[in-house]
């Protein structure tokens, strides 16, 4: 559901703080309310078994929108890569999509600054909401989207998880206080319909 496209970073040489000079301290923590959470996860190939189409794509990072032969998968499969960015193939590579590239093999699930995406600690939001690398936890869940009470261990695992913001929405799935929270691969058939795949509205994070 976010955008995977990916960006060059630049490293700064000097860029520490000169003998003498004050140092600001950070600013303190803030709370902030009426939040709306997804999340979002790794598919996995051996969890589905729909009929296999082919895909094409870049055999390599530094492409977009190639038409090379990335092998044929499962068709759901397929689609939950281009839902939610990113899918483990059994053969241990990772098929992963964006908006801006298309279909790619990579060796890790990628986030949009290049990285790795890390399971309950990246997250995605759109950039003028927040601010890529800023860092939050969330200290109260909300509801669900249905008015229901979240499942106490999600939520107490979704409080607990320290959150960066390193990655972004695909164009026009993100919005004013949304953000997508990651947690991990997929860890059996159906996921989607698990106590884990939810939406959370009305919560507070604390930044």
């Amino acid at each position: 559901m976010r955008s995977r496209g990916l960006v060059v970073l630049a490293l700064v040489a000097g860029c520490g703080t000169a003998a003498g000079e004050p140092v600001t301290p950070p600013a303190p923590a803030r709370s902030s309310t009426d939040w709306e959470i997804t999340v979002y996860y790794t598919a996995v190939e051996e969890y589905h078994d729909e009929a296999a189409v082919p895909v094409t794509g870049c055999l390599v990072l530094d492409c977009s929108h190639g038409d090379d032969d990335l092998g044929s998968y499962p068709e759901g499969f397929v689609r939950a890569v281009k839902d939610e960015g990113t899918g483990l193939t059994t053969a241990g590579r990772y098929l992963n999509w964006s908006y801006d590239v298309g279909y790619w093999l990579d060796d890790v699930a990628r986030a949009s600054d290049g990285g790795t995406l890390r399971p309950f600690v990246t997250a995605a939001a759109d950039t003028g909401v927040l601010a890529p690398g800023t860092d939050f936890r969330i200290a109260d869940c909300g509801r669900q989207d249905d008015g229901s009470v979240p499942p106490e261990n999600v939520c107490a695992r979704l409080r607990e998880a320290a959150w960066h913001i390193g990655d972004e929405f695909t164009p026009g799935l993100g919005g004013s206080r949304h953000i997508d929270a990651y947690i991990g691969p997929e860890t059996g058939p159906g996921f989607t319909d698990s106590e884990w795949y939810l939406t959370l509205t009305g919560a507070t994070l604390t930044l």
